[in-house]
């Protein structure tokens, strides 16, 4: 089975300070540029940039990550529930985390990879959802993958298990062939492409038999997405599927 490519070296600075991550052993990291205004800092996003952008946590509907109210389902998820048990999200697809995500997923700045899935590591601290067991990326095609270097749903994923020493499995899911990009796409639009194109491996089925698994992704628009892979791995036998995202877009009328 192929496997993601690693991601390449960040780029060089200097200096030296001691990094804290919770639940991981002390390691030295280097001072840098924030990642959103530049000032230079011991972290990748400075703290007047954590304070502004990454400390603001509106209540959400707990099964699809729209701005709702905290601990309720939102009205379209009761009357149409995903196939997903929750999402949980950093924020709100807009400044910074949009031109973050478009540097790390199309740009080629898997440095970003850490500060993106430290992000995410603290809003699931922050939620505390039910453990998982397993966690998996959303799979690329093998020609994506081939022209962008490396799965960014990976990247996320291996990071974030990490953190919370879980096992990270890139291969269990596959996208069985290459989809349009979903930019711009519709939900009906977005349900024809991905029809019948997740797939789990038999390997991968004995791997997630009656366990929680936890389905990383960089972005959640409509949601199409995460509910074809979520019924792919509800039909391979996964007890019940939560999905991580790093940004949810809001609804047009909430925009």
């Amino acid at each position: 089975m192929p496997t993601a490519p690693r991601p390449g070296p960040a780029a060089p600075v200097t200096g030296l300070r001691p990094a804290a991550r919770p639940g991981l052993p002390g390691r030295w990291r280097l001072p840098r540029p924030c990642a959103v205004c530049s000032t230079w800092a011991g972290d990748a996003l400075c703290a007047d940039c954590q304070a502004r952008f990454a400390q603001t946590h509106p209540p959400r509907c707990p099964r699809c990550a729209l701005p709702g109210t905290a601990d309720i389902d939102c009205g379209t998820c009761l009357r149409s529930p995903p196939p997903f048990a929750r999402c949980i999200t950093v924020a709100d697809y807009g400044f910074p985390w949009d031109r973050l995500i478009t540097r790390f997923k199309f740009q080629g700045q898997t440095q970003l990879a850490g500060l993106l899935a430290g992000a995410l590591y603290q809003a699931l601290q922050r939620v505390a959802p039910p453990p998982v067991q397993r966690v998996l990326p959303v799979p690329l095609s093998h020609q994506r993958l081939a022209e962008r270097g490396y799965n960014q749903a990976w990247e996320l994923a291996r990071r974030v298990a990490a953190l919370q020493r879980l096992p990270a499995d890139a291969t269990s899911l596959q996208r069985l062939r290459d989809t349009p990009h979903q930019v711009g796409s519709g939900r009906t639009e977005r349900e024809r492409n991905l029809r019948d194109a997740m797939w789990v491996t038999p390997q991968g089925a004995a791997a997630i038999a009656g366990r929680r698994v936890a389905l990383v992704d960089d972005v959640m628009t409509t949601g199409v997405t995460a509910a074809a892979a979520s019924q792919a791995l509800l039909a391979a036998g996964a007890a019940d599927v939560q999905v991580w995202v790093l940004a949810r877009t809001p609804m047009p009328q909430d925009r």
